[in-house]
């Protein structure tokens, strides 16, 4: 209902703005901005883009800002637009704004708009608010004939809640060419995201020209195919998508050898810096060390703890801390890197670091007596202070990613917690004094599988429950997404990966919290789906609702299917076959009357296709109660020392503890790198009914329900939730989930009864 009254508002609220305005008919949007503003007031007039536009600024370092804006305006209108000291019909100054670094206000009247910002960067914000007030179509590359350009008239003041509001894009395992990189910072500039951390290098590509070591780009750039490659060629192959293809312009021939790569000059560093700094970006550099460094070690010797590099048990040959020519290596890699990048930060990576070789090493273990240090994590950390002292020197501050606080945190360092389950790295940054980022792997990991909670678990995310101490609130420095790119090949899939999610970071990072509404911000992400189908970004369309992965029938059932996005089209079919735009589309009369097999894909008005969705209807009868009468609450949970990587291994390994648990949660007890769980006992089913399970978890799980498979959320994978039901009479139902991880994961089963509503644990279970 308060979607619909959002509608009709901004219906009525669009006549009326039309209705004022005299010169017919301006394109005029309701006022909808995200990241939402602090304040936002709109009236019923408007203001009317003249053909000839003067844009004033009041300080020349805002020529730049004019500039930009006059670029974004410009090719859908037309017009022209002239840069100017002094006032003009759109006008930008630097004044003194309330609110933290980068506050602006937005003053649009009849007569002119007018920006300002308590900086530079918050005259960009300002930007892009007004960009976003414009219709879509002034995103067009070209003109768009036949329109005429307003915006409401509206009052704006706005500040960011966290000052670092980022995006990191690896570019080691697929590579993305300036270009691409340059309209990646046009997508986070629209969205006020300000950090842009570009992850260089790491085993699987060198991307960054350095001129001392020329083989780091000449061979460290290039591959031949990897399984990550192979892959995205099979689900390019086998679901019908280009967007997995491996782009034919990052190829070449080297002696008869098929070689992928690609890397950035110097020149074009600075290309990219200065694109940037025009839309407020600041730009972290990262060459990762001293682990996911193959790329060099294997280049150069001297670099690693022995001439033979490749990978260990867990991760590749990382540098040498014992030997002083690897030392010297990593300075002066840096040192040109230093001299490119201008913002205040590097980021010298330090996770994932296989320690084996270390073990080993005559140098490092002399290195380690030398310096009376006890243990491989104090010689990492040994590692990252001398590097951190050097970036110090060279007038940088560091950050590294949380196991930088292994071996002992230094105090200036900037911590990045993106190790979800190291609970206690957040308390440990901020205890010592030390600043910190969020970014942990659930859910800021944007190359991670998306379900229907991968926006919403972003939004509602709170990073201060993390650091509950409030005189120690102030070190955190905001939040940012991660992109790693194993699976993601070309610019294409990156979009498709980024947005929606990437929005959702930038209302966190930006927005205060008391004027976060989820409800609310789905009906502005959905606005700007038109906006970027205009600027052919490949968005994921948010999931479709009505519809479980498993659903079950009694009798027919409609099938009732609702997309957020009100621009695209739904296609099926029933024989297992790829939907495309000639198949069958949904207009909400498919009834089923046997059970049937859907697969589905949506389309966009550009053509570009969804991922496909499969789901599985199944005509049933309501399965019987047991005659069994369970004496205990909860259920048993089992914990076994398990080594596998499927659920079906875990009952064949030895095991470890049993404990009793009120629902399917983790019990205390157990703590592991890798664990195998199964839970087992009744679940209490009310009245007879259709019942609905979320099950979530990170890695494998299972649910089965009277012995009957009802989810499948098996494998090793991300954090992610796979649903199902069951048709169930009242009575106790026996109930088994099967659950393993590798690496700190965890589970959750929620139950939602006939009616929708989710069913609290307690007296839900029995054993």
């Amino acid at each position: 209902m308060k979607k619909l009254k959002q509608i009709v508002a901004v219906f009525t609220l669009g006549i009326a703005l039309m209705t004022a305005c005299n010169d017919a008919p301006p394109i005029i949007k309701d006022a909808s901005i995200l990241p939402i503003p602090v304040s936002l007031k709109q009236d019923t007039t408007c203001f009317i883009l003249p053909k000839s536009t003067t844009i004033g600024i009041n300080d020349p370092q805002l020529k730049p800002a004019a500039e930009y804006l006059a670029s974004i305006l410009s090719p859908a209108t037309g017009y022209s637009f002239k840069v100017s000291e002094g006032q003009g019909n759109i006008n930008l100054g630097i004044g003194t704004i309330e609110g933290a670094e980068d506050a602006y206000t937005l003053v649009s009247n009849p007569e002119s708009v007018n920006i300002t910002g308590n900086t530079y960067r918050g005259v960009i914000a300002g930007i892009q608010s007004l960009r976003q007030l414009f219709p879509a179509e002034i995103e067009a590359n070209k003109k768009v004939s036949g329109m005429s350009w307003g915006i409401p008239s509206v009052q704006i003041q706005d500040a960011p809640r966290f000052g670092w509001r980022g995006l990191m894009l690896d570019v080691s395992r697929h590579f993305y060419s300036k270009e691409e990189v340059m309209e990646f910072l046009d997508l986070m500039a629209l969205y006020k995201l300000n950090k842009f951390h570009w992850h260089l290098t790491d085993d699987q590509g060198w991307r960054l020209e350095i001129k001392k070591y020329p083989l780091l780009t000449e061979k460290g750039a290039w591959r031949k195919f990897n399984n990550h490659d192979r892959d995205c060629m099979k689900y390019a192959a086998e679901q019908d998508n280009p967007d997995y293809e491996i782009p034919t312009d990052k190829m070449q021939i080297v002696e008869g050898d098929t070689l992928y790569g690609g890397f950035y000059t110097q020149e074009d560093v600075k290309e990219v810096i200065a694109y940037a700094q025009v839309r407020g970006i600041d730009i972290i550099p990262e060459l990762d060390m001293p682990g996911h460094m193959l790329a060099a070690v294997s280049n150069y010797d001297g670099v690693s703890c022995f001439e033979e590099t490749g990978w260990g048990s867990t991760f590749s040959s990382p540098v040498c801390p014992g030997k002083d020519s690897a030392l010297e290596f990593c300075k002066n890699v840096y040192t040109e890197l230093i001299e490119l990048f201008p913002y205040e930060y590097v980021h010298i990576g330090g996770d994932e670091v296989e320690k084996t070789n270390w073990k080993k090493c005559p140098d490092c273990q002399a290195r380690m007596k030398e310096h009376g240090l006890k243990t491989e994590e104090e010689l990492q950390a040994w590692f990252i202070h001398e590097m951190e002292h050097f970036f110090n020197s060279k007038g940088k501050k560091m950050i590294g990613w949380d196991e930088i606080i292994e071996g002992g945190l230094s105090e200036t360092a900037t911590v990045m917690w993106w190790r979800s389950w190291a609970k206690l790295a957040p308390s440990q940054t901020t205890g010592q004094g030390n600043d910190l980022i969020f970014t942990p792997n659930a859910p800021f990991y944007l190359d991670y599988a998306q379900d229907k909670k991968s926006v919403l678990n972003i939004y509602n995310y709170e990073p201060m429950k993390e650091v509950p101490d409030a005189d120690k609130q102030h070190l955190v420095k905001g939040v940012q997404g991660n992109i790693w790119c194993e699976w993601i090949p070309s610019r294409e899939r990156m979009h498709y990966m980024a947005a929606p999610r990437m929005l959702a970071i930038a209302e966190l990072g930006w927005s205060a919290n008391d004027r976060k509404d989820w409800a609310d911000f789905q009906v502005r992400m959905a606005d700007q789906f038109g906006r970027l189908n205009v600027m052919d970004v490949q968005y994921r369309i948010p999931d479709l609702e009505g519809f479980m992965k498993n659903n079950v029938f009694i009798g027919e059932k409609k099938v009732e299917i609702t997309c957020l996005d009100p621009s695209a089209s739904i296609h099926y079919t029933t024989d297992g076959s790829i939907p495309t735009l000639e198949s069958p589309k949904y207009d909400g009369n498919l009834v089923l009357t046997e059970t049937t097999d859907l697969t589905l894909r949506v389309f966009r008005p550009t053509g570009k296709r969804s991922d496909i969705v499969k789901t599985h209807f199944e005509k049933t009868e309501y399965s019987p109660a047991t005659t069994a009468a369970p004496s205990n609450p909860g259920l048993k949970a089992t914990w076994y020392d398990f080594k596998g990587k499927t659920c079906a291994e875990i009952a064949a390994a030895p095991v470890k503890n049993t404990y009793r648990v009120e629902d399917v949660t983790i019990p205390r007890g157990v703590k592991s790198y890798i664990i195998g769980l199964t839970y087992k006992g009744y679940i209490n089913i009310p009245e007879d009914g259709i019942y609905s399970f979320y099950l979530s978890s990170d890695d494998g799980s299972m649910l089965y329900i009277d012995g009957k498979q009802v989810i499948d959320n098996d494998g090793l994978h991300a954090p992610g939730e796979v649903t199902g039901q069951a048709a169930l009479k009242q009575g106790y139902h026996p109930i088994e989930v099967q659950y393993f991880d590798h690496g700190g994961g965890s589970i959750n089963l929620k139950v939602c009864d006939n009616n929708g509503k989710e069913m609290p644990f307690t007296y839900l279970y029995a054993h």
